[in-house]
């Protein structure tokens, strides 16, 4: 599946499965932007290999809650390429552990205003240049416990459900303008935050789990690879687990 010349950014491209994800477009002849704030080296790091292998690929650090960096991101992506193609927001806030009854407003709010800007600036930048084109791919990387709660995280897990719905408004009044919106949902991830456990764990999950193991994050990355070809062109408002059949649709 080839995505040759297709221009994609992803955000919190650095580590984990944003950089697997920068890996597998590249891999696959897009023309990746690193997007992480913080962490230029890392991001640096993943623009060399990129090079290395004979892709395209440069870096730039953003704060995706920004609507002012996300807009001069934009201008930057268009100054260098001409055009975007693909958005992913993969971009994310740490879970905050807290049982409901010590949890206060004020860290609730601040979880789901955290987790959301980040989907919603980066989205707000790319629309009317995704529009103009009249083609856009946007997928968002969400998370089970937005369906299948997880003990202590309600501020986590409510954030991304909200991210889902999210998703789902922005397929529903974007399809007409040749833009699609879909969801990537990984449930335990080896060395993802923020859901990083140890050995003991992944293979005492792994044990339950149909397929036998946690995901990689190259396995999340293949899936977000997908949504953004042409393959997944009449696909929008989707919600996708990536659990190894832990968490099942």
């Amino acid at each position: 599946m080839s995505l040759s010349g297709k221009v994609t950014i992803v955000t919190g491209g650095a580590n984990g499965v944003g950089r697997a994800t920068c890996m597998q477009l590249a891999k696959r002849g897009a023309k990746v932007v690193v997007v992480d704030l913080g962490n230029d080296a890392a991001a640096e790091s993943v623009v060399s290999e990129i090079a290395a292998a004979g892709g395209e690929a440069v870096s730039i650090q953003a704060d995706v809650r920004s609507a002012e960096q996300m807009n001069r991101l934009v201008e930057n992506v268009r100054e260098i390429y001409g055009r975007i193609d693909v958005l992913v927001c993969n971009a994310c806030t740490d879970a905050e552990a807290s049982a409901f009854a010590e949890l206060s407003w004020e860290r609730f709010e601040r979880q789901l205003t955290e987790e959301l800007k980040a989907a919603f600036e980066p989205t707000k930048a790319v629309i009317p240049t995704m529009t103009e084109q009249h083609f856009g791919r946007i997928v968002y990387l969400s998370s089970t416990e937005g369906r299948d709660p997880t003990p202590l995280h309600i501020a986590f897990g409510t954030a991304k459900g909200g991210l889902d719905t999210f998703s789902r408004y922005i397929a529903q009044e974007f399809g007409p303008c040749g833009i699609s919106a879909n969801v990537v949902a990984p449930g335990f991830v080896k060395l993802h935050e923020p859901l990083t456990i140890s050995d003991d764990e992944s293979r005492v999950i792994g044990s339950f789990t149909p397929l036998g193991r946690i995901a990689e994050p190259e396995d999340v990355a293949g899936v977000i690879s997908f949504l953004a070809g042409d393959d997944a062109r009449f696909l929008t408002g989707t919600y996708t687990p990536v659990t190894g059949g832990l968490v099942m649709e």
